[in-house]
């Protein structure tokens, strides 16, 4: 049975992942040009005497990729000024509150004091308060706007650097740019919604030190967090508890307590010990240094996975016994550990049964009720919601929570993988769940959830290699439990299964995995001529040059900035091509709009072989723009 199961398994497998690449190409060569296919994120960029990071990425990259460079986008150390900027969003929030309760009672202007969190000092007016807070605070975000942008310093080592075809990114991004290879460093840049942006800043030193450091926490972390998980699970066997706490026994003794500690507290309790995990797993993560919030859900998906493999499945195998097996696993050697857990295995059925019940199913209903998504709705609505800006945030559904449902399914499924030749009664309890799973996770992938970013599949790869892992789970278990049935005879007929399942494995890996890994060369080029016959006109320049734009220059809002426009006459626009945006054509006059105030000054550029300088100053900044005429078009 274990043969025909790992048959079946291996070959739905084998389908699934063919079928998943080949959607996976087919859907990046079916997307129109997206600024990711074009772009490349570049990190270790050396330092030159004299010269700025960006003049060393653009010298780079005109020099060894002179055909296909586009351009680049710097990647600046803004993260204080993002903090300040959440800072000011607060408080216009509490502005326009006030303003707003203004509002509704006119003859009582609002007040509050000017103390910590308004819990003492003088009592002020609370709309002048928040006004002038915002005030000093857009000085602030002037100062460390204009400081980002003139230190050196605050300049990192890396870019997003595009290129005018898929092709010349697919090249740069799968091969290796210098002789050191920890210079120059290239990958697939993130879908502009997918990068984190506060880890682009940390130093590529930096970066093996925190992986280091934070794989010895988890490590810390899954093995502390066996000793609450293990009292947990002795909970249910009251016959051990009874022996190490005789004093407990006429309380454990009564029915409905004994059926209740034993079928249903080990599951709910287990399930309150990892609330809080996933979150503490994705700070984890972050602390790593990944740069696209994709990599942080696998990255925090992959820890939860061991997690639960160790403390939930072998954790609960391996303590629900505890106060049998002790004295085996304190004086046996290590081989006979797998007997030792085979023997366990099938007594740990029940709580299994249960632990399905409670949290898998519990999970269900909770997904397609959000109970706990609603209830945290009123309870902002309650304290926190002031504004319509407040009130959007909080009905805000977010994305799906790959972190945690990922390795909750992977667990169910090596459940299932381990205890279908074992303790087959399991079966229906899994199935049932997988059941409803699939309707109700359908249902809210597609009405209720908002994609977050666009990853085309990447999750899959670590899928399928989870699901192969418990299948030699539960073929070396299984080789333990034979060893106790009087099977030893048959127990080497196994010992070829797992190296057939790894087999299996490793051709999957080579024939499926590079379709998640690389960009065919074949595909790019076609895509690129396909570009070329139907969509000529795009402008790719004016695609990619804000698209990958630092969230530092996307803030203009909340520092006032002064905004210079290039326009056509609206005559010329409807005849000329798109690709004359970024090089107009040089016939017209163009002109440039100064909305530093009510009234639009227009200042006309005369045509070819001229030059003209303007200037505009404002409160905040003083900008120079300087725009030269050719025969080509025109440069600034």
């Amino acid at each position: 049975m274990e043969y025909i199961f790992t048959f079946w398994v291996c070959y739905m497998l084998y389908n699934e992942y063919g079928r998943v690449a080949s959607m996976r190409l087919n859907f990046l060569a079916s997307q129109g040009r997206k600024p990711e296919q074009f772009t490349v994120l570049v990190r270790n960029v050396p330092g030159a005497s004299g010269r700025s990071i960006s003049d060393n990425v653009e010298t780079f990259f005109q020099k060894n990729h002179p055909d296909h460079y586009l351009c680049h986008q710097a990647v600046y150390n803004a993260n204080k000024f993002a903090k300040m900027a959440r800072m000011r969003n607060r408080l216009q929030n509490w502005l326009d509150f006030n303003q707003l309760k203004f509002e509704r009672h006119p003859d009582k202007r609002p007040t509050r004091k000017k103390g910590f969190f308004g819990l003492w000092g003088e009592r002020v007016d609370s709309i002048d308060f928040y006004k002038e807070q915002i005030k000093y605070l857009d000085k602030k975000l002037t100062l460390e706007r204009q400081k980002v942008l003139k230190d050196s310093n605050s300049v990192t080592p890396a870019a997003f650097v595009s290129f005018n075809s898929r092709w010349g990114a697919a090249v740069c991004a799968q091969t290796q740019q210098s002789k050191n290879p920890i210079l120059w460093l290239t990958n697939w840049a993130p879908e502009p919604r997918d990068v984190y942006w506060k880890n682009l800043a940390i130093p590529f030193f930096s970066l093996s030190i925190r992986k280091l450091v934070i794989s010895i926490s988890v490590f810390a972390l899954v093995f502390f967090y066996m000793i609450p998980i293990a009292f947990v699970q002795s909970l249910a066997n009251l016959e051990g508890l009874e022996r190490v706490a005789p004093f407990l026994r006429p309380v454990v003794e009564w029915s409905f307590l004994k059926s209740f500690m034993q079928g249903f507290v080990p599951g709910l309790v287990l399930k309150i010990f990892l609330y809080y995990l996933p979150s503490i797993l994705m700070v984890m993560s972050k602390i790593e240094g990944h740069v696209a919030l994709s990599v942080l859900e696998r990255r925090t998906a992959a820890k939860y996975y061991y997690f639960m493999l160790v403390n939930v499945f072998l954790g609960s195998i391996v303590a629900g016994t505890a106060f049998q097996q002790l004295h085996a696993f304190l004086h046996q050697s290590a081989t006979q550990i797998p007997r030792n857990i085979g023997v366990s295995i099938p007594m740990k059925a029940t709580f299994f049964i249960t632990y399905i019940m409670v949290d898998g199913w519990a999970r269900i209903a909770f997904e397609i009720l959000r109970l706990k998504d609603l209830v945290i709705f009123h309870l902002k609505n309650m304290f926190i919601v002031k504004t319509e800006r407040d009130l959007d945030k909080a009905m805000d559904p977010g994305g799906l929570d790959f972190p945690e449902a990922l390795p909750s399914l992977q667990l169910y499924f090596l459940l299932d993988i381990v205890y279908m030749v074992v303790t087959p009664i399991l079966l229906p309890f899994i199935l049932g769940f997988f059941a409803f799973a699939y309707f109700v996770y359908r249902h809210q992938v597609i009405n209720v959830y908002e994609q977050q970013y666009e990853s085309a599949a990447a999750f899959w790869p670590h899928v399928h290699t989870r699901i192969v892992a418990s299948l030699l789970i539960s073929q070396l278990l299984l080789l333990g439990l034979l060893s106790t049935k009087k099977a030893a005879n048959s127990t080497p007929l196994l010992v070829v299964l797992p190296i057939l399942t790894l087999s299996f494995h490793k051709y999957c890996k080579n024939r499926f995995e590079p379709a998640f890994r690389r960009h065919p060369l074949e595909e790019a080029m076609n895509k690129d001529i396909q570009d070329h016959a139907s969509e000529s006109d795009v402008n790719l320049k004016s695609l990619l040059a804000d698209a990958y734009l630092h969230p530092i220059f996307q803030s203009f809002e909340e520092v006032d900035l002064v905004e210079v426009k290039v326009e056509k006459n609206p005559d010329d626009i409807a005849s000329s091509s798109p690709s004359s945006l970024s090089s107009p054509s040089p016939q017209h006059a163009h002109h440039l709009e100064d909305e530093t105030s009510d009234n639009v000054q227009r200042y006309e550029v005369e045509p070819p072989h001229t030059t003209y300088h303007y200037e505009v100053e404002s409160p905040n900044y003083m900008y120079g723009y300087h725009f030269e005429s050719h025969y080509h078009g025109y440069q600034y």
